[in-house]
């Protein structure tokens, strides 16, 4: 069986003039944004040891990296799934600093496999994390700044979902049993599935009623802000439950502007968030298009455990669900070497327009633009002439 020799592995693809412009303006507009908050631009290497890499995440991100031998070490190297864990370590590895630092970047990512039917395996992330504050001032900052990135590349009508993992995690932690099957449970709770989640609670031993009756409610607990009374109503009295609730109150009431949600079973990387976590949907997209939240102490595996909160996303994802990109303007010049040609094209370019020039014999082939205007040589000058 033979193959044609342009055609791409699964769930990649290229991406073409119109929409890769657009994606690459929009890593530059937000990268100058995020500068305009104080956060510095750091840029990891795309391929590093696994035990660097895989040090700060559980077993998602290991099934996710894709893995080859280093030629000259014969260590295990992997593609970066992820550069969350990267920036991690550069704060705590090599910045080593005191007090607040807020940190950038943006770079290709690449999954073993698709994190979806409709998921692509290579994307372009980018993202900030705020390292040095324990206090929800720095997550409120990260959820505004998601939130602005949003707004900044055009997506309309941004709903949040709030979540704090300790909710599900005192649960869970508070029986030996469940704990020992606290990925089976969280991953249930994930997908919602009340049914199979009621059948493993069955099979566990000594799990208390009042507990096993919260984590089916669980699923549940999602939608309005008003969820947050109902679970303080119906979910156990219990010191760490009580103190996630108050805050994602205190975040609640912080965003009141915003379209805010919460989703108390949404514990998608539960083995390292440790306080409130977010996803951010929109009309068009068929899963979250931002994630993030506070993931405290992943840098004690770099040798230094401190506060820190962030948010991702992936540009291509977020460039692929608003309306097709449009062409640009174009100014359309001959071929030449006049001097004053010469010079009225430098000086166009200068000022920020596009001059493609026309070569000789020759047809132009372009999707990326549309040709607006020309120059033409009339009374000794070279001028400006609006295509009809």
């Amino acid at each position: 069986m033979t193959t044609s020799n342009w055609l791409l592995p699964e769930h990649l693809s290229d991406i073409l003039p119109a929409e890769a412009r657009r994606i690459e303006e929009l890593r530059r507009k937000l990268l100058d944004l995020y500068r305009t908050y104080g956060f510095e631009m750091v840029a990891p290497p795309l391929i590093e040891y696994t035990d660097s890499l895989l040090a700060a995440k559980g077993l998602d991100l290991q099934l996710r990296t894709c893995k080859l031998v280093d030629q000259l070490s014969g260590r295990t190297m992997g593609l970066r799934a992820d550069m969350t864990p990267q920036v991690t370590r550069i704060d705590a590895h090599l910045l080593n600093r005191e007090g607040v630092t807020r940190l950038c970047y943006c770079g290709s990512v690449i999954h073993a496999r698709p994190s979806g039917l409709l998921s692509d395996r290579e994307l372009l992330q980018i993202g900030a994390e705020i390292y040095g504050h324990a206090g929800f001032e720095a997550d409120l900052q990260i959820i505004q700044l998601a939130l602005e990135s949003l707004e900044m590349a055009g997506v309309k009508k941004p709903r949040i979902d709030l979540n704090h993992p300790n909710v599900s995690r005192v649960l869970v932690d508070s029986v030996p049993s469940l704990a020992e099957r606290a990925s089976e449970i969280f991953s249930l709770l994930n997908d919602k599935d009340v049914p199979s989640l009621k059948e493993l609670l069955d099979g566990c031993q000594d799990v208390p009623q009042d507990i096993a009756n919260a984590l089916i409610l669980l699923p549940s607990l999602y939608g309005s802000i008003n969820v947050l009374d109902e679970a303080q109503e119906r979910l156990p009295d219990l010191p760490g439950i009580r103190q996630a609730l108050e805050s994602l109150r205190e975040l609640v009431g912080a965003l009141d502007n915003a379209c805010v949600g919460i989703d108390l079973a949404d514990v998608r990387g539960y083995d390292y968030h440790s306080g409130v976590s977010f996803a951010i949907f929109a009309p068009g997209w068929h899963d979250a298009i931002v994630r993030g939240g506070r993931y405290d102490n992943v840098g004690k595996v770099f040798g230094r455990a401190r506060p820190a909160t962030g948010f991702s996303l992936d540009l291509r994802k977020v460039s692929a669900g608003l309306s097709p990109a449009q062409p640009s303007r174009a100014i359309k010049a001959p071929w030449g070497l006049d001097v004053n040609l010469v010079d009225r094209i430098r000086e166009l370019r200068n000022q920020g327009h596009v001059v493609v020039q026309i070569f000789p014999n020759s047809t132009q082939s372009i999707d990326e633009f549309i040709f607006e205007s020309e120059l033409v040589y009339s009374e000794g000058d070279w001028v400006l002439e609006s295509i009809q």
